[in-house]
C-alpha cells in the first residue's frame, strides 16, 4: 500500500516556543546566497552612523556598525514562497496603514547632509 499522506494537502501545525514569543528586533536584513541557500541577516545598530575618513584623510562616507541579531537560512525552494509573503504582507500593511508606498528614509541613523 502506498503512502498516501504524499498527495493530502499540506498544513503546517507551527509551535513558537514561549522564549521565542517576543521576537528578535532588528532595524533591517542583509540578504545572500550560496549555491545551496539564501541567508538572510537582521541587523541591529549598534550606535548612529560615523563620518568616516577614506585612505585619503577625507570625510567622504559614514560607517554603521551593525550586529547581527539573527541569521536565516532556507533552501532555495523556499526563497520564492517567502518573496510573494513579503509582498502579500508588504501591500496590506500599506493599505492599512493609507500609504501608496514606504517613508523614504528606511535607513536608520542617517547622517544629516
Amino acid at each position: 500500500m502506498a503512502d498516501e499522506s504524499n498527495h493530502l494537502p499540506l498544513q503546517l501545525a507551527v509551535e513558537l516556543p514561549p522564549d521565542k514569543v517576543t521576537g528578535v528586533f532588528a532595524d533591517f536584513a542583509n540578504i545572500w546566497h550560496t549555491p545551496v541557500g539564501f541567508v538572510i541577516d537582521f541587523l541591529s545598530t549598534k550606535q548612529p552612523a560615523q563620518p568616516t575618513a577614506s585612505e585619503g584623510g577625507v570625510v567622504d562616507h559614514a560607517v554603521l556598525e551593525t550586529v547581527v541579531a539573527s541569521r536565516i537560512r532556507i533552501p532555495p525552494e523556499q526563497i520564492f514562497p517567502l518573496i510573494n509573503a513579503l509582498q502579500e504582507q508588504g501591500q496590506k500593511w500599506l493599505e492599512e496603514q493609507g500609504r501608496v508606498e514606504p517613508p523614504e528614509a528606511w535607513l536608520p541613523h542617517q547622517p544629516e547632509e
